[in-house]
């Protein structure tokens, strides 16, 4: 049910996608309601594919993260895992969402000094837990030692509950979480439910996009940004009801 709604045919496109459909099947018995659905439908995906509406989902999104965050009490770094995907070698590489939290660990740990967590399962399309490559690459790549390794998490709030075993074992309870500025506000909220005090690390954040003519044209990039911000606001409704 969670990847069902997640990611499957109740997300953008695929359920406008199927309603475009739907509306044509429906023309052929009730033409009028048949262009009705067909047009709403073709008409939310344009919206949903452009650069304004994507970047004021992401600004509205990411609003609770705040702009100054004290990490002095922090005692230790947590990175969730992500995309990964297996190269023409059959080896497992990191794609563009693990890459970027590992560089933003990186800076973390440059900047604070403190222990590394990383934490996450076996992404879709990989035969190599997220904890693992992220791992090898830190150390192998940013010369950044990894204290804790959690492999077992499928979802943001199974990182929150495995990592905090590990690390309150060590008397840990203030940490500081390194993912994606859209993400950051529901894996706070796991962490924060099972009892660690967690800060998000400091990401790119999203800007509205108003000032070209452009910004009002569909695009594949917008399309996905407007995906994981729903995925996100679903997922955060979601955690809330059965957390």
């Amino acid at each position: 049910m969670r990847s069902l709604v997640g990611y499957g045919i109740l997300s953008p496109p695929n359920v406008l996608i199927a309603l475009c459909l739907l509306g044509a099947l429906i023309g052929l018995v009730r033409q009028r309601a048949g262009i009705i659905v067909t047009l709403t439908a073709s008409l939310c995906l344009f919206v949903l594919a452009t650069p304004s509406f994507s970047s004021c989902l992401l600004v509205w999104l990411e609003r609770e993260i705040p702009d100054q965050v004290d990490l002095t009490a922090a005692q230790a770094i947590v990175v969730l895992g992500a995309d990964s995907r297996i190269d023409g070698r059959e080896a497992d590489s990191p794609g563009p969402e693990m890459l970027e939290r590992l560089i933003l660990t990186a800076a973390a740990y440059k900047r604070l000094h403190l222990p590394v967590a990383v934490s996450g399962g076996v992404p879709p399309h990989s035969q190599t837990p997220a904890a693992e490559l992220m791992k090898f690459i830190l150390e192998q790549y940013f010369a950044v030692p990894v204290t804790w390794s959690e492999e077992q998490a499928e979802t943001t709030y199974d990182n929150a509950a495995y990592t905090a075993r590990l690390v309150e074992k060590a008397g840990i309870r203030n940490i500081v979480v390194v993912t994606q500025a859209r993400d950051a506000p529901r894996a706070i909220w796991s962490f924060e439910r099972v009892g660690l005090h967690a800060i998000a690390w400091p990401a790119p954040r999203a800007q509205l996009e108003f000032d070209r003519l452009t910004d009002y044209l569909p695009s594949t990039g917008a399309l996905q940004q407007t995906f994981y911000a729903l995925h996100e606001l679903i997922g955060g409704i979601y955690y809330r009801i059965r957390y």
